[in-house]
């Protein structure tokens, strides 16, 4: 079974909704690794919109699996990677005005300071994945910069209008999964996955690791987060 990464960043954004303390990403992500999260996954955004450097702290100070930080490829963002030192860091696009991330890093034509971040990472024992569109050529890009993973960007599969589309997607992704362990990667998946379109994704044998968030904490609001994370590890432990 894939190793679930439950992103709690939207539990966050209901804490800044109001400014208040509740509820709260560290006990959402305590409860999550209790139902059987494997990991747990947060974006530090340079706005701040929704996980805060503190959210960041105590996480590395409790969680028990893995500490997956999404963040930007700045050197505000490496020297916070440095200071609390999770367990992966997953390089991703960001813009203030997007609601969500819209696609995935564009390698091939960053390949520099892409590369530059990725050994800076890496220097401080860091491992890291880059969050890339499922395209072979992205793929082969993030094995030149040296990232030790990928993680595939899942929204065209996700958003597909027809089954037709959909199965173009999902074998776009299945390609990209595969390139990615010949070449030594290891490979996660994530963006707009959810409980109805989780099980082709999670039978792809070449993808380690799914990282979801907006589904199971929207599933959260009206079954409890035990539950909704307990669903999802059933979902991708189905035959």
């Amino acid at each position: 079974m894939q190793r679930l990464g439950v992103n709690v960043d939207h539990v966050a954004t209901l804490r800044q909704a109001r400014k208040t303390t509740y509820p709260d990403p560290v006990t959402a992500a305590a409860l999550a690794e209790l139902a059987g999260a494997g990991q747990i996954t947060i974006h530090l955004r340079e706005d701040r919109r929704h996980i805060q450097e503190r959210d960041l702290k105590v996480l590395r100070e409790t969680v028990q699996t893995l500490l997956n930080l999404e963040m930007a490829a700045t050197q505000e963002m490496v020297k916070l990677a440095y200071e609390y030192k999770p367990d992966l860091v997953t390089l991703v696009p960001e813009r203030r005005e997007e609601l969500t991330t819209e696609g995935g890093l564009d390698v091939t034509s960053q390949k520099d300071a892409i590369g530059k971040v990725v050994k800076n990472l890496k220097d401080g024992d860091i491992v890291v994945s880059l969050f890339i569109d499922p395209d072979l050529d992205q793929v082969k890009m993030a094995h030149r910069v040296s990232a030790d993973r990928i993680e595939l960007h899942t929204g065209r599969y996700c958003e597909a209008h027809s089954e037709k589309e959909r199965q173009r997607e999902l074998s776009r992704i299945v390609d990209a999964a595969k390139a990615a362990t010949k070449l030594g990667m290891g490979c996660a998946a994530g963006h707009g996955l959810n409980y109805d379109n989780v099980r082709p994704i999670a039978r792809i044998a070449e993808i380690d690791e799914l990282n979801i968030g907006h589904a199971i904490v929207g599933r959260a609001v009206l079954v409890g987060f035990d539950r909704a994370v307990r669903e999802m590890v059933e979902l991708l432990r189905a035959p």
